[in-house]
């Protein structure tokens, strides 16, 4: 008898499963009928958030969950440091050749969009609508993960959530510090090329860096050769207008990245680093992608089923409409995917993300083994339950702590969670 695919076997039930399709499908009405759209929308999440927080109450592995909680913090931290910096390079890449050359700079030619427009000519029409379609986006795979974490409270996935959490949000640091390294270390022009004038108040002009190291050598065969050859910045960049330099204090040698116009100069900070909005060059590879990436394969491993199926199909038709509405050429998605999935697999070499109260009873049936074959032999069944029940006492001794303490960090851990999730879907742009 054959065995089925891991990925189509799940935890526990489909519940999970059908919660996420419940959630996809109830955000899509918005398209359809959006007077639903605001019925259904907020009955659905009340509902998941009522059936959680009764669930709290019989939750056996608060104690796992706390050894979880450090890690938890600092991936927390790794991460935000890594969006900081990713952040900041975003706007640099854009800033540092100015508005002219970003809206001047013709797009790079890209197979798969030529892929996707022929194939927009030979499909039924039925089935480009569906692609075209605008199904799920970012913060659907971010509410998708934050599901599949709460999912610990119904054993749907293995405890702890906390350290699913944890293990998601240091890959993702890992992977966005990757992406920002990549992306400024050669700069690519946008698919959109209008995008950078209306999403960016930086100055028209060059950085002067780029004046004197780029802009005599961009476009004249004779220079390149002359630059190789010389291997020296030989030529006269010409006169620019001065750069504004605002008094930053602490912060000022970020001017020179950023490069800050008059009229949105002073700092608070930087508007807070312009909200964090997304770049106009193309970022090699895609921030989006690698999101839906990690949730897949973080949704695969711990809960498997055929829901786990449906959300790799998902990241399909995201990759095809991140290519096809030209947000990111086809190298980034194809790099976002594999790089997404040998990260979440490294990470996974060494991150402790399971509970260890199986391993616990195992160490413990191995001291008792002998005494087990002893009332075995004897036909001592009573000997033998209580060997088994002291195992089980043993292993859950923490598990059932009622103390003040842990009832204090499970309501903690719930109320922040919700709060976080609340704070990220409210004060950021599409997650």
């Amino acid at each position: 008898m054959k065995r089925s695919p891991a990925i189509l076997k799940n935890r526990r039930g489909g519940g999970l499963g059908f919660a996420a399709i419940a959630y996809i499908g109830v955000d899509y009405l918005r398209f359809i009928s959006p007077a639903w759209h605001d019925r259904l929308q907020p009955a659905l999440w009340t509902i998941l958030a009522i059936a959680a927080i009764i669930r709290v109450p019989f939750y056996k592995h608060w104690s796992s969950e706390l050894r979880s909680a450090i890690p938890f913090i600092f991936a927390m931290i790794f991460l935000l440091s890594a969006l900081l910096f990713e952040a900041i390079s975003v706007r640099s890449v854009t800033a540092v050749l100015g508005l002219e050359w970003n809206s001047d700079a013709s797009p790079l030619p890209d197979v798969g969009q030529w892929l996707v427009l022929s194939l927009n000519e030979k499909l039924p029409q039925t089935v480009v609508n569906i692609l075209r379609a605008r199904i799920i986006g970012l913060h659907h795979f971010l509410m998708l993960f934050i599901m599949l974490a709460f999912s610990v409270l119904f054993e749907s996935v293995e405890a702890p959530g906390l350290g699913l959490g944890a293990r998601f949000m240091f890959t993702m640091g890992i992977g966005r510090l990757l992406r920002a390294i990549t992306f400024i270390s050669t700069i690519l022009p946008s698919a959109r090329p209008w995008c950078a004038s209306a999403r960016f108040l930086v100055p028209q002009h060059p950085h002067p860096w780029a004046q004197k190291y780029y802009v005599p050598y961009a476009t004249d065969s004779n220079a390149i050769r002359n630059v190789i050859n010389w291997d020296t910045a030989y030529a006269d960049p010409g006169e620019y207008d001065p750069e504004f330099r605002p008094d930053w204090g602490s912060m000022s040698f970020l001017i020179d990245f950023l490069r800050p116009t008059a009229p949105e100069g002073s700092s608070a900070w930087y508007h807070l680093l312009k909200k964090a909005s997304g770049g106009c060059n193309d970022l090699i590879y895609s921030g989006h992608m690698l999101v839906a990436v990690l949730t897949a394969m973080a949704w695969t491993e711990a809960y498997g089923g055929y829901s786990s199926a449906l959300i790799w199909i998902f990241v399909i038709h995201s990759a095809q409409r991140e290519i096809r509405e030209r947000h990111h050429y086809s190298v980034d998605v194809v790099v976002a995917i594999y790089v997404g999935i040998m990260l979440w697999k490294m990470t996974g070499l060494f991150w402790p993300m399971k509970d260890q109260s199986k391993a616990t009873r195992l160490r413990r049936l191995e001291k008792i083994q002998g005494k087990l074959m002893r009332a075995a032999k004897d036909d001592d069944i009573e000997e033998i339950r209580e060997l088994l029940k002291e195992v089980e006492v043993s292993s859950h001794v923490r598990e059932n702590s009622s103390s003040k303490a842990m009832w204090l960090f499970s309501g903690g851990t719930i109320i922040f969670t919700l709060s976080m999730v609340l704070l990220a879907f409210t004060l950021t742009s599409d997650g």
